[in-house]
């Protein structure tokens, strides 16, 4: 059988690249992308030789650009897969291409690497013994408070990926679903504007309901603790 390889790529800073990725950039003879000019320059910024066949896999192609890829599997030939950055099938298509390639009896190898989620969650400071990553939310207001609503209670730390246009909208809503939590605002992961915004929850939503945003964001909400709730103490004790 042939084998599916599952590629992580730098988020960011593209020194991060893992030797294996580069090894395999090298070898494979197809590899299919999300965008392939990003992943192009990746190859020219490390002298790689681009593969015979390249071509684009991504959300709105993935049923014509998978069937490409298992037909490739069943004929003995190895593909590997890569987004723009982080990893396949995390907030990315991947998923549904290595669930087929698996039904077809391939074998499926991941090259583990840069993943915004746990940058996000080392960088802000937060829990990490246990976290729920909620991907994106909703873009209307009243199915995106829904949807957090159904972590309202959970202890674990919420990481969410979000939209720059929709930053402040989404932590309004936060502030409207949980208590006044300690949030932090991840901006621009590993590269060189990067920026982390750290503080409570009620402040970040005024800090960034107006404010015009460059780049790809992270959020993090601390879970249902009162450690890391504003005033909890002093409201429990009121009581």
């Amino acid at each position: 059988m042939s084998i599916l390889y599952v590629i992580a790529t730098p988020i960011g800073n593209s020194e991060d690249i893992s030797l294996r990725t580069m090894r395999l950039f090298a070898e494979l003879s197809v590899l299919a992308c999300e965008d392939t000019r990003v992943t192009r320059k990746l190859f020219q910024k490390y002298s790689i030789e681009l593969p015979d066949t390249m071509f684009s896999y991504h959300e709105h192609n993935e049923n014509q650009a998978g069937g490409k890829i298992i037909h490739l599997l069943n004929s003995g030939i190895d593909v590997g897969v890569c987004s723009d950055g982080g990893c396949p099938a995390i907030s990315d298509p991947g998923y549904r291409i290595i669930n087929q390639a698996f039904e077809e009896g391939h074998h499926i190898e991941v090259i583990p690497g840069p993943c915004a989620v746990e940058t996000a969650l080392m960088a802000s400071g937060m829990p990490t013994s246990s976290y729920t990553f909620l991907g994106f939310t909703p873009p209307k207001s009243g199915k995106r408070q829904n949807f957090l609503s159904t972590e309202k209670e959970s202890p674990h730390t919420l990481i969410i990926y979000e939209s720059p246009y929709r930053v402040g909208k989404l932590l309004a809503d936060a502030r409207e679903v949980f208590e006044n939590r300690l949030t932090a605002v991840c901006i621009e992961l590993t590269k060189k504007f990067q920026k982390v915004h750290r503080g409570w929850l009620y402040d970040l939503a005024d800090e960034f309901k107006d404010k015009k945003i460059k780049g790809e964001v992270v959020v993090v909400i601390a879970g249902s603790n009162k450690k890391f709730i504003h005033n909890a103490e002093a409201e429990t004790t009121e009581e």
